[in-house]
């Protein structure tokens, strides 16, 4: 084995035995609450996944080398494959013991912060086994890829290239410290403190602590993922609704101007980011649009709580959370079909959603315009601008070659659920949920996945590390040149 496998497979071992740690604080809480058998399968899993963690470090614990990008591309896809392999284990050997199909599917869903479930009768599940699931998501929100980027430094091991391979956005390579540890450790602090705040707020609100720690979770990490059944219509709350939309806005927001904005002490760099205008006016405009004929239709009483309503269904859906508002797939006309489409959209660069990235869809767009206005005034110079800026023609052209890539992947996941069995309507919402990791879908995919079927849920797994890692870090690994030494 070369010096390069030999260094990704020290890595693999270093993440794998950080993944297993997650069973630990479950595994703790169910001895707290005196649930009975939980306790063991949290520590038999983390036992089981740090061992093989312990023994993949083990024989190249002091193997040198420099690792390059394409190296990085390889670490993170492979990062999340085990994680979600070892973070599965629980759901498996313990309540709800599902199949490792199903386990495999779950703990993707909450890693990749995609909020996708194939769990019913979240209510009976043991307290412990619901906090893992928040957990998961967590994790995956800021990324675990970035967590091991202010860890292993300490192993001696770079982790710009993991960063850059992880990192959303046509923007990736900005950092805000000098170093890319520190970077990693800044968003961390940002995101954990938002968690804190959102929680703290949905407590006061009328949550109970446990509830409103969990919700806080999987809202900053636009995860999804909720410790009932029935979600936030389970307190059946507007407070607790508006709290939600203004954290799931916050998480949908690039955390670089979060953490400029906290050492500063100033909201003034918020005004001056195009990307976040374009973003609050999309989802402003969409949710007065779906809210309007919410009202019209009569679908509920008032202007008032139809807007609340759709807000909160909107935010949910293009920040990639996946939080549901039972009978949102029954709303008059197109309207289901609009708000799960437009989670393809997502939100800003940098943030912990998923999708196409809203810098990149005002980029195609103004690059669509200006090719119309070529046309009409073929020897004149247009250039396209983002935040009154010139954005450069390589930029241009791979944002438009990317979009092109992941609408090819969007429509051969369409085909492939089809052809598991899943209507078509069902097979566009599962492939928007799965690719852009927004969770819910269209038809028997609206709320669960559950009765998709094995090959769906494979399917539907593969989709969502796919829209995780923007589909070009997956991709590379399959071109002969990424091998060759």
């Amino acid at each position: 084995m070369s010096q390069r496998f030999r260094a990704i497979q020290r890595i693999l071992g270093v993440i794998i035995v950080l993944s297993s740690l997650t069973k630990l604080p479950p595994g703790f809480l169910a001895l707290a609450w005196g649930e009975k058998g939980t306790p063991g399968v949290f520590f038999g899993s983390f036992l089981a996944s740090a061992l093989v963690g312990f023994f993949l470090w083990l024989p190249v614990r002091s193997v040198n080398y420099d690792l390059r990008l394409r190296d990085g591309f390889l670490i993170v896809t492979l990062t999340w494959v085990f994680a979600s392999l070892v973070s599965a284990l629980p759901f498996v050997h313990g309540p709800p013991n599902l199949s490792y199909t199903d386990a495999i599917f779950e703990a993707t869903s909450g890693l990749t912060t995609t909020g996708a479930t194939v769990i019913t009768g979240l209510d009976a599940l043991p307290p412990s086994v619901l906090f893992y699931r928040q957990l998961l998501q967590f994790l995956g929100g800021m990324g675990i890829v970035i967590l091991a980027v202010a860890i292993l430094p300490m192993l001696k091991i770079g982790g710009t290239q993991l960063f850059r391979a992880e990192s959303t956005g046509p923007t990736k390579d900005t950092k805000l410290t000098p170093r890319i540890a520190e970077t990693a450790k800044a968003l961390w602090a940002v995101y954990f403190g938002l968690t804190i705040l959102c929680a703290g707020s949905f407590w006061v609100a009328g949550m109970g602590l446990f509830d409103a720690i969990g919700h806080a979770m999987s809202t900053v990490s636009t995860g999804g993922f909720s410790t009932h059944d029935a979600g936030f219509a389970h307190w059946d709350s507007g407070l607790l609704e508006w709290i939600a939309i203004v954290f799931m806005m916050l998480g949908g927001i690039n955390f670089g101007l979060h953490f400029v904005a906290w050492r500063r002490a100033s909201l003034s760099v918020y005004g001056t980011d195009s990307e976040l205008r374009a973003f609050l006016r999309i989802t402003v405009g969409i949710s007065l649009v779906v809210g309007l004929s919410l009202w019209v239709a009569g679908t509920y009483q008032g202007f008032g709580e139809s807007l609340r309503t759709a807000t909160f269904q909107v935010v949910s859906i293009i920040t990639t959370t996946g939080f549901v508002m039972p009978g949102f797939d029954q709303w008059p006309g197109a309207l289901p079909f609009i708000v799960v489409t437009i989670g393809v959209i997502g939100g800003c660069s940098g943030s912990t959603v998923g999708g196409l990235k809203v810098a990149r869809v005002v980029m195609v767009v103004r690059q669509g315009y200006r090719e119309i206005k070529q046309l009409v005034h073929p020897k004149a110079q247009f250039l396209v601008k983002m935040g009154g800026r010139r954005v450069s023609e390589s930029v241009v052209l791979s944002v438009s070659g990317f979009i092109a890539i992941w609408m090819l992947c969007f429509m051969v996941m369409v085909i492939g659920f089809n052809a598991t069995g899943l209507d078509l309507a069902s097979a566009y919402g599962a492939a928007v949920a799965m690719l852009a990791n927004s969770g819910p879908g269209l038809g028997s995919t609206a709320y669960t996945f559950a009765g998709a079927g094995d090959a769906a849920v494979w399917l539907g797994t593969v989709g969502m590390v796919l829209g995780r890692l923007e589909v070009f870090s997956v991709l590379v690994l399959l071109t002969p040149q990424f091998w060759r030494e």
